[in-house]
């Protein structure tokens, strides 16, 4: 799907794959993310040069109803007849935000698998938790087994399960590799949780989200990436991998401060879902906004936010927070949505 910089191929990038270096990556093919995004799909998936994008609000306590309903605001199925890879955020085990919770991965299996899907996967990289021990303590093999799902260790994809990115512009330095299960998968679903970033990214939802995808073990890219100036940049960068068909988040708790493990808890009651990342983490950071959150979120603009700022220019989704259609099914929603709208162009 996509691979490398977009046109030619960097000699660096050149010499390192022909000589099979970093596990073997071999025959790998040069695609660009951005192909099929120079504008924005509408809800049958064709293209209109300056659309907008739609992203589902949903108030609600009740985390299967909250997930379903914003889903069915959608009006869409990208998920038919395809093999579908469900990204979690599992970074450690913590309970929710700390980690998704089962609740929301068994409604939206349940869901992918109404839409006609035709195999189920969840993958996932935690860290610095090993992710075979996160897997066992949240009881992820069982729950796969209910909907005959296969369960993939993004850090054990073996010495061909890589593919290395290199974006326009990159802040990496050689760039990173990514699984190629996500990068070549038919249809990515990918499902976060509301919550602030204590250790340099300020917040993590569904750009950062694909951190996951990098591998850590006998790998120096996370090391890389939390000792640079230029992390939040480069979480948007890991992005240009893949583009998923599918972001859900699960708002009923959020962290405003600390994260991504713990942190300083809130009641925030909202369900997002689009097909947009940049509109989704907009949305997101403006509902942190809205409930009171750290300094670097409440002082700054939201497309001011460097991961957002990024995303932008590497065209990954919209560009301006008029290209948001907030919609809604009920009224203690289209009020709430309106409010984050206000903060959003504020």
């Amino acid at each position: 799907m996509k691979k490398i910089k977009s046109g030619s191929m960097s000699r660096r990038n050149f010499m390192i794959l022909s000589c099979g270096a970093l596990g073997g990556l071999h025959a790998i093919r040069s695609f660009d993310p951005r192909q099929t995004r120079d504008s924005l799909p509408d809800a049958g998936g064709k293209i209109r040069a300056g659309s907008t994008t739609r992203v589902a609000l949903v108030r609600s306590d009740n985390r299967k109803a909250g997930v379903r309903k914003a889903l069915e605001l959608l009006k869409i199925n990208p998920c038919r007849g395809k093999d579908v890879l469900l990204k979690p955020n599992f970074n450690t085990s913590d309970p929710t935000p700390g980690s998704t919770h089962n609740d929301v991965l068994r409604e939206l299996l349940q869901m992918i698998k109404d839409m006609g899907a035709k195999k189920l996967f969840i993958g996932d990289r935690s860290g610095p938790e090993p992710t075979a021990q996160v897997l066992q303590k949240k009881g992820i093999h069982q729950l796969a087994q209910e909907f005959a799902a296969q369960v993939l260790d993004l850090d054990e994809m073996g010495e061909k399960g890589y593919v290395l990115i290199d974006p326009p512009g990159s802040h990496w330095q050689k760039g990173f590799l990514v699984a190629r299960a996500v990068a070549e998968a038919e249809c990515v679903v990918s499902t976060c949780c509301l919550k602030t970033h204590q250790y340099g990214g300020i917040f993590t939802m569904s750009l950062k989200n694909s951190v996951g995808i990098v591998p850590r073990k006998n790998h120096p890219f996370m090391k890389e990436l939390h000792s640079s100036p230029n992390q939040r940049r480069m979480i948007a960068e890991i992005n240009y991998a893949y583009s998923p068909a599918l972001i859900v988040i699960d708002g009923l708790e959020a962290f405003v401060d600390g994260g991504p493990m713990t942190g300083t808890k809130k009641t925030a009651n909202v369900f997002l879902a689009g097909t947009d990342r940049i509109a989704i983490d907009a949305v997101a950071v403006a509902i942190l906004k809205d409930l009171g959150s750290t300094k670097e979120i409440m002082e700054k603009k939201v497309f001011e936010q460097e991961q957002i700022a990024r995303a932008v220019e590497l065209k990954l989704g919209i560009d301006s927070p008029a290209a948001i259609e907030i919609i809604t099914g009920d009224q203690e929603s289209e009020l709430y949505a309106r409010k984050i709208k206000q903060i959003l162009i504020a």
